[in-house]
């Protein structure tokens, strides 16, 4: 008889379900009333749905928040007894209502939301920047791997436009501050490097991608002239709310198709010996490294390597 050991697993269960009750106790959950007003969490979840949805009805928004019909029925008869509610037969389906809230109502959500913002920039206050980019990109990673859209997210890759250079810059230094403690001078490098970029930029030679998840830039990465034979791929990065997409695979793969198509004979790159997933997408792409060499640089002890592909 096969025994399984499910150790892992309890261990895992028993830390999301410990998360979860520290979370519901900080954002006041628990409490008999929402945000001290005369809400529950459920009944201010339905107000946000209908305060933020146009033509709505009791059936729709019951079904989207997991709520059976008759919970959400008598939520709805509290609203309108209330005076927040207004219903009407739908144009289609007379038996079913058309849910929109009335200036009591509107009024009532806009305190409520005013609520929530001021408790949760309280919480994000408490913290220094590096820490609210890091929870906030945690809370998109969790919504991401929940979310029915998990296995298929939508990722695009595309050339920059305006902004995008400051989000390089952004993303960079703090990503290598906080994962790797890297000082304010890679930041520096890194601003140096894109402007150089946008004021010789070769648009028939030269390229950069931005990534994007949702709409959102997670991924950018530059392939640059160094000669007219060798093209130099620079800042390449994943920001963690992209990660686990193949998206570093992605962003060398169009450089290296650039580069042939432009008639390049090489690419080379330079990175750092601790950078491990940068130098597993280079070497499984076909690059090798050639060069290796110690260096002081961004507040530590590095060994800088050289890598190159041959196209």
């Amino acid at each position: 008889m096969a025994f399984q050991n499910t150790s892992g697993l309890d261990a895992r269960i028993a830390a999301v379900r410990r998360f979860n009750r520290f979370y519901t106790r900080e954002i006041g959950v628990l409490d008999r009333q929402l945000l001290e007003s005369p809400f529950s969490l459920t009944e201010a979840r339905v107000l946000f749905e209908l305060a933020n949805r146009e033509g709505a009805t009791a059936k729709a928004v019951g079904k989207d928040l997991g709520l059976d019909a008759g919970y959400m029925s008598r939520i709805v008869q509290t609203f309108a007894k209330k005076g927040l509610v207004l219903r009407k037969p739908g144009a289609e389906d007379g038996r079913q209502f058309i849910l929109s809230l009335t200036a009591k109502g509107r009024a009532a959500f806009v305190r409520l939301n005013k609520s929530s913002h001021h408790n949760t920039g309280r919480m994000l206050s408490g913290l220094g920047m590096p820490d609210q980019q890091r929870l906030v990109d945690a809370f998109a990673t969790i919504e991401r791997l929940l979310s029915n859209q998990s296995r298929h997210p939508k990722v695009t890759l595309r050339t920059h436009k305006p902004g995008d250079m400051g989000w390089v810059v952004q993303s960079h230094g703090l990503l290598y501050a906080t994962e790797y403690n890297w000082d304010i001078s890679f930041e520096a490098l890194v601003a140096e490097i894109v402007a150089q970029f946008l004021k010789d930029f070769d648009s028939t030679r030269e390229r950069c991608w931005i990534a994007e998840l949702e709409g959102r830039q997670v991924g950018s990465v530059f392939l640059v002239k160094q000669s007219g034979e060798i093209a130099k791929l620079r800042l390449l990065l994943v920001d963690p709310a992209g990660r686990g997409n193949g998206l570093g695979k992605r962003l060398v793969d169009e450089c290296i198709s650039f580069a042939r198509a432009c008639g390049y004979r090489k690419i080379t790159l330079w990175t750092q010996s601790m950078l491990l997933a940068a130098r597993g997408i280079y070497e499984a792409a076909g690059f090798v490294r050639v060069a290796s060499e110690p260096h002081r640089s961004f507040g530590h002890d590095l060994v800088g390597e050289t890598w190159e592909l041959t196209l």
